[in-house]
């Protein structure tokens, strides 16, 4: 069943699976069956990042041709780059960090918004203007589950999906943390998968990555 076009949240996107893959394209032709391969393993949220010259190109197919698949934009620094990629059929955005100028744009175009964070001080930036589901990143180097830990204290009201560094070995330790609500991670879709068309490896590591308990 097709994907309905309403307005998702930031926790509903979160709440999909536990792992929204972190990718990277750099040839269009891979984007569909990229995105057909993840959903066939109970994959539907996908942050193609704004790393290549291509991602929006790659959005749009997604968005043209694999209705069961719901796009992001990941790398989300500008508003520049919230409006392109909401252009581009994007229905979340992901950034490595916060702005208010970010933050604030997406909300006024009605992009969702998972914002990065990796400091106190950038947690409180982004309550302040509203957002209480954050991208902890880069979450492994930046302090991982000890991090998280000490977080649940000041922040009872916020929930994070840490990217950045994150495997299918170490997911479920962060997945077991209450205030972790999914993880982002590039394991799903590697270069090499891609370079090689193996759709179907794609489609068994979505597999895994959907039966991740939290």
């Amino acid at each position: 069943m097709a994907v309905t076009q309403e307005k998702l949240t930031a926790l509903q996107v979160m709440q999909d699976a536990p792992v929204i893959p972190v990718i990277v394209l750099n040839d269009v032709k891979h984007a569909v069956p990229m995105a057909k391969a993840l959903v066939a393993g109970g994959i539907r949220m996908l942050e193609i990042t704004l790393r290549t010259s291509v991602a929006l190109d790659c959005m749009r197919a997604i968005a043209a041709e694999v209705p069961d698949a719901v796009v992001g934009a990941g790398t989300i620094r500008s508003a520049a780059d919230a409006k392109a990629a909401l252009a581009a059929g994007a229905r979340f955005g992901v950034s490595p960090g916060y702005t208010s100028t970010v933050g604030k744009t997406c909300q006024d175009i009605g992009l969702s918004l998972l914002p990065g964070v990796a400091t106190g001080s950038e947690i409180m930036m982004a309550q302040e203007d509203g957002f209480t589901e954050l991208k902890f990143f880069p979450a492994m180097q930046a302090g991982g589950p000890n991090l998280l830990k000490a977080w649940a204290g000041p922040f009872t009201d916020v929930r994070f999906c840490p990217t950045g560094g994150v495997s299918l070995e170490n997911a479920p330790q962060l997945l077991a943390l209450p205030n972790v609500v999914c993880v982002g991670g590039s394991w799903l879709v590697t270069p090499q998968d891609l370079a090689n068309g193996d759709w179907a490896k794609i489609t068994q590591l979505a597999k895994e990555a959907s039966a991740l308990s939290r």
